[in-house]
């Protein structure tokens, strides 16, 4: 694959570097970098948020962000989707601007929504004006009861996970997220310079294929869990979040809160519970 996605998109970058090693001095090689671009998003015409991201899949993308938002929960709520061309910074025209076609309840909260700055492929939630948006109740309640996964299942998702990464093995510089069904199977994988547009991508995977609610499923993800990414699971319904890195404390927090098992340092034969471990059985 390399540096391209299905539909033979280029996601990379080809950069001369210099290579140091202070025992050997430099040398001049060729290297390759994960593509990153802006991407605005509009719902409805109305500019809505500007993320910094992988391109590629860019309605997934804009779908499970709009699910993370609370904006939409059903297909039927994105009718449709297109992309708007527009002017770049160096005066040439550029694609990076999706529209997408919001309806129901969700379009009521597009206005108090609007983010003013744009979001970094470090950061999910931004733009929102209070951890009290961030808080966002989801369409999907976590349910208490009715899926479990073994450990070793668990344990054994990273190395899947890893073995879909085309865009990392090529680049080393972006995240990955996949979800996968009770037997370990993989639904979806995505790539992205962000690891919460790598979510996005997969929920809005899941949106349009009208697999929501994610119920019966494991998000695993590559790198820390923060924050935003247990608030996206909780947005799409996802009961278990597994990351190969550690949690943030707040994270911890609205896991615990939200009813969703997480779980962190996902390496090998080991890995950590931080919040409903009963979902994991021996």
């Amino acid at each position: 694959m390399g540096g391209c996605d299905h539909h033979g998109m280029k996601l990379i970058s080809r950069r001369r570097v210099q290579t140091v090693r202070l025992s050997e001095g430099r040398r001049s090689r060729e290297d390759v970098v994960a593509l990153e671009e802006p991407l605005e998003i509009r719902v409805n015409g109305s500019r809505f948020s500007v993320t910094m991201r992988t391109p590629g899949d860019d309605f997934g993308l804009v779908a499970g962000f709009l699910v993370s938002e609370g904006i939409v929960s059903s297909p039927d709520d994105l009718p449709d989707m297109r992309t708007v061309s527009g002017m770049g910074l160096d005066g040439e025209p550029t694609f990076n601007i999706v529209d997408a076609a919001v309806r129901g309840p969700g379009v009521a909260l597009v206005a108090d929504r609007a983010r003013t700055i744009y979001t970094t492929s470090a950061c999910g939630v931004c733009g929102l004006a209070s951890i009290d948006a961030v808080r966002t109740a989801s369409a999907f309640p976590i349910l208490p009861v009715g899926f479990t996964v073994p450990e070793a299942l668990i344990a054994g998702l990273p190395d899947r996970l890893r073995a879909s990464q085309d865009l990392f093995e090529a680049t080393g510089g972006v995240h990955a997220a996949g979800l996968f069904d009770g037997d370990g199977q993989p639904i979806v994988v995505r790539e992205d310079v962000g690891r919460h547009n790598a979510v996005d991508k997969v929920v809005g995977h899941a949106l349009t294929s009208g697999l929501l609610p994610l119920s019966r499923t494991v998000l695993q993800v590559s790198g820390r869990a923060s924050f935003e990414l247990v608030q996206k699971a909780r947005m799409a319904g996802i009961p278990v979040l597994a990351a190969v890195s550690a949690p943030s404390s707040l994270a911890v927090e609205l896991a615990e809160d939200a009813g969703i098992t997480l779980v962190g340092f996902s390496r090998g034969r080991s890995f950590t519970i931080y919040a409903h471990p009963e979902r994991i059985t021996p």
